[in-house]
């Protein structure tokens, strides 16, 4: 899918060229300014990130997202025709604005080193797949897929945390209220962005590990995979 995607979108690297900065809306350009430092730690760390904006009206997209071609990391941004980019910029207000957007793009940073380390939808040695007896093949794929894809939604969101934590910790406390809400109200149990148990984990900020945000997110994220078990 992500293959056939990406032919008709603007793809551009690190730093966007002047070309193609003049090309995005104002929405665009805020939420990448906002975002910029998470990309330049990317840069940093050696990730292989390309910022891809798609072009056409994407109404019903998340306004970020990640994607994974040919070994690299697509961050997505979908705001064309889409209220939800704007409504989120309008939202939140300063000081937390710039917060806020780095730790939805840190999130999404932590999906990134997910498929470079090759661990997409994996577990840590130690914990297996499990699924309720009696499924149908059909719905017991379906089941693992939805408990992979809740997996990796909460260790993005414990690398968003531990970014807040290591970037602007006077800003953790209200920020980790935000999440904890964004991951409380009106979420299916069980659904992919079902992740308050683990995001909950966090209420310590002391909980968080030592280290790169990947490192301090670890932990806590095979401890909530514990307790689910």
């Amino acid at each position: 899918m992500w293959r056939s995607l990406l032919l008709c979108l603007m793809v551009f690297g690190a730093v966007p060229r002047p070309a193609v900065a003049a090309e995005l809306l104002e929405v665009e350009s805020r939420w990448l300014k906002a975002m910029w430092p998470v990309v330049v730690f990317a840069k940093q760390e050696g990730l292989p990130l390309d910022i891809v904006v798609q072009p056409q009206d994407a109404p019903d997209a998340a306004p970020l997202a990640l994607g994974f071609v040919d070994g690299r990391c697509k961050l997505v941004l979908s705001m064309r025709g889409n209220r939800q980019a704007q409504a989120t910029l309008d939202a939140v207000r300063e000081p937390l604005l710039g917060p806020t957007l780095e730790l939805m793009a840190a999130h999404e940073l932590g999906h990134c080193r997910r498929y470079l380390d090759g661990a997409w939808h994996g577990l840590p040695a130690g914990f297996a797949a499990v699924a309720p007896d009696g499924l149908a093949p059909a719905l017991r794929e379906a089941y693992l897929d939805m408990r992979a894809g809740r997996r990796e939604e909460a260790y993005g969101d414990l690398v968003g945390l531990a970014w807040t934590l290591q970037r602007h910790p006077e800003h953790y406390a209200r920020l980790h209220a935000w999440l904890l809400a964004e991951r409380s109200n009106d979420v299916v149990p069980g659904s992919p962005h079902d992740t308050g148990a683990w995001v909950a984990l966090a209420s310590d900020r002391a909980a968080l590990g030592a280290g790169s945000v990947f490192t301090s997110a670890s932990a806590l994220w095979v401890k909530g995979l514990a307790d689910e078990h």
